[in-house]
C-alpha cells in the first residue's frame, strides 16, 4: 500500500537518539511511504512516490500524521484480579511500602494469579493487549513477576507465548521471578535469592528450549529495592542469569537509591527501568553505556508521588532515554502510551518530539529491537500510527483521549 498526503511523516530514522539528538523527528511535509508485504520499501515526499508507485493501492493521509507505532519497553501485562481496595487504602494516607508490609501490593495479585490457568490469563491480558494496541502500541515488553515460584511463573510466560502468538501486539518477553519475596520466604530474602538463581532460572532455560528454542532467550528482571531485593541479592541474581546467557533488565532507583542503575551498567543490562532516586554519578555511569534509562511517569502519577525521573539530567548527561506505562495492576493500570507521553512533556520536562523519540526508536532500542521497529525505514517493519491530528504536537498537548486513528502491525491494517 502507499499511505500519502501525510501533514506530518516522522521517520525518527537515524537510530536510538541520545543527548541533544533526542528529539530528531525525521520530519516530512507532505511526506509517503510504500509499504511491500510486512516490511517498508520507500520513504519519500507525496509527489515523488505517487509518480513512482502510480499504481499501489492507495491509503490518503491527508490532515493526519504518520509515524511509527509506540513501544512500550516496560509493561507486567500478565496477571490476574485487581488491586482496586489498595488505591482506596493509598488515598486513605497508606504508603507504598506500608501497603507491602501488611501483606498487599505485589504479594496479593501473587496470590491471585497463582489460582488463575494459562487459559484465564491468556483472556485478561487479551484484553488489555487490545487496549494497547487501540492506543497505538504496536509492540510491547511484557513481564512475568506474579507467581514467584517455577511453575506459576512459568503458566504467565505460556500466556505471553501464546498473546504473541495470536497477535497483533508484538511481544518480547521477561522473566521477574525476583519482582517480591513471597509469603513462604517471608523474612529470608536470602533463601529465595537462592531459589530464583539455583533453582528457577535453570528450571526457566530447560522450559525455554522446550517450548521457545526458536525464539531468542527472554530477559531476566529483579526489583532491586527497599522491601524487596538489596543489591548484593540483585547482583547474585543478574549475575547467576548472565551465566545462564539470559540478558538482563533491573527495576531500580524507585523509591530509595541503592546503586541499582550503577550496577545494571557495569553487567551490561539492556535497561534500567523506574530511576527515581538515581544518584548524579550513576547517571553519568548509565549515560556511559549502553544501558538504556526507562522512565515510567504513569507509576508516580498512580502513586500521587511528587517525584519523577530526573529525565533531563539524563539527557543533558548524554544517555539514552526511553518511557514506557509500566502497566499494571497496583500503581499504574495504564495501557496508553499517549497518557505516558502526556506526562512525561508534563513532568519529566520533555518536548512533544522528544517524547516521541523516547516512546518509538529509544524505546526499541530499550528492549533490543531497534533494528526491526521503531522507525519509518527502508528495510524495517511496517508498524505505522495514523494520528487524527495534523501536527504531532498533539501528542503531549492532549490527555485523557485517543488520537490514533489507525493502526497498521507489519503491513495489515488491524485498527
Amino acid at each position: 500500500m502507499l499511505i500519502h498526503s501525510a501533514s506530518q511523516l516522522l521517520t525518527l530514522a537515524g537510530g536510538p537518539q541520545r543527548g541533544p539528538r533526542l528529539g530528531s523527528l525525521g520530519l516530512i511535509v507532505d511526506g509517503a511511504v510504500l509499504v511491500r508485504g510486512s516490511h517498508i520499501e520507500v520513504i519519500g515526499s507525496t509527489t515523488e512516490l505517487l509518480k513512482q508507485f502510480p499504481s499501489e493501492e492507495r491509503i490518503d493521509a491527508s490532515g493526519r500524521v504518520v509515524m511509527p507505532g509506540f513501544v512500550d519497553p516496560h509493561t507486567h501485562l500478565v496477571w490476574a484480579g485487581d488491586r482496586a481496595a489498595e488505591f482506596e487504602m493509598r488515598l486513605q494516607g497508606k504508603t507504598y511500602l506500608e501497603i507491602m508490609a501488611a501483606g498487599g501490593g505485589i504479594v496479593s495479585t501473587v496470590r491471585a494469579t497463582r489460582q488463575a490457568g494459562v487459559d484465564d490469563l491468556l483472556a485478561q491480558a487479551r484484553e488489555r493487549a487490545r487496549g494497547m494496541l487501540r492506543s497505538g502500541t504496536t509492540t510491547a515488553e511484557a513481564k512475568t513477576g506474579y507467581g514467584l515460584e517455577l511453575q506459576a511463573e512459568l503458566r504467565q510466560m505460556e500466556a505471553l507465548l501464546r498473546l504473541d502468538a495470536e497477535g497483533p501486539l508484538e511481544l518480547a518477553f521477561t522473566f521477574l521471578g525476583a519482582h517480591a519475596v513471597p509469603e513462604e520466604f517471608k523474612g529470608d530474602p536470602q533463601g529465595y535469592t537462592r531459589r530464583v538463581s539455583e533453582q528457577m532460572l535453570p528450571g526457566l532455560l530447560d522450559w525455554w528450549r522446550a517450548h521457545a528454542a526458536q525464539r531468542p532467550l527472554p530477559f531476566v528482571d529483579v526489583f532491586c529495592e527497599t522491601g524487596a531485593f538489596d543489591l548484593a541479592q540483585s547482583r547474585a541474581i543478574l549475575e547467576a542469569a548472565q551465566r545462564l546467557g539470559f540478558p538482563l533488565k533491573i527495576h531500580a532507583d524507585e523509591f530509595d537509591n541503592l546503586g541499582g542503575a550503577g550496577m545494571a551498567a557495569g553487567l551490561g543490562a539492556v535497561s534500567a527501568d523506574h530511576l527515581v532516586k538515581t544518584s548524579p554519578e550513576e547517571i553519568r555511569q548509565m549515560a556511559e553505556s549502553g544501558t538504556a534509562a526507562v522512565a515510567l511517569p504513569c507509576t508516580p502519577f498512580g502513586l500521587a508521588e511528587a517525584h519523577y525521573t530526573p529525565a533531563r539530567a539524563f539527557v543533558q548527561a548524554g544517555g539514552l532515554l526511553a518511557i514506557a506505562t509500566d502497566l499494571n495492576p497496583g500503581t499504574a493500570w495504564c495501557e496508553s502510551m499517549q497518557f505516558a507521553l502526556a506526562l512525561a512533556c508534563r513532568y519529566l520536562r520533555l518536548t512533544p518530539a522528544q517524547a516521541v523519540a523516547a516512546a518509538t526508536i529509544n524505546a526499541a532500542a530499550a528492549i533490543g529491537l531497534h533494528e526491526r521497529v521503531g522507525s519509518l525505514e527502508p528495510g524495517k517493519q511496517a508498524d505505522l500510527l495514523l494520528l487524527s491530528v495534523g501536527d504531532y504536537r498533539h501528542l503531549g498537548y492532549r490527555f485523557g483521549g485517543n488520537l490514533v486513528e489507525r493502526v497498521i502491525k507489519r503491513g495489515e491494517v488491524v485498527v
